[in-house]
């Protein structure tokens, strides 16, 4: 194998390993949220956290193994700690964009969930 390989191999190692921290951590976290946001329906929230997740891996994994064929091919190791830091970087930028994308939609979803209903006459 050639030392591109073996970079490609870290990368998508390394970036799995982060996706799935993130996933986690979103996961555990986020559940307060969506309780908040369905009015404490449980199940529901439960639902909505999981699919978020599920989608959020499918994203994030087609992400970084379409993001591997990009760039100039490393051909010795300096090369190659430049790649991976680069591509990680870039990794980290999106499932940090995604994560505050997230946010952003969870806080409407929990203000839209205590607007109390309008009364009628």
């Amino acid at each position: 194998m050639t030392t591109a390989v073996y970079i490609y191999i870290v990368y998508t190692v390394l970036s799995i390993l982060m996706i799935a921290w993130v996933a986690h951590t979103l996961y555990k976290n986020g559940r307060v949220f969506l309780l908040e946001a369905f009015k404490g329906k449980e199940e529901m929230a439960d639902s909505v956290n999981h699919l978020l997740v599920v989608g959020f891996y499918l994203v994030n994994l087609g992400f970084i193994l379409l993001y591997l064929r990009y760039g100039t091919k490393p051909t010795d190791i300096e090369n190659g700690v430049e790649y991976g830091a680069t591509k990680l970087g870039v990794v980290l930028l999106v499932l940090g964009a995604m994560h505050f994308f997230n946010m952003y939609n969870f806080d409407r979803m929990r203000k839209k969930g205590n607007v109390p209903p309008m009364l009628t006459k």
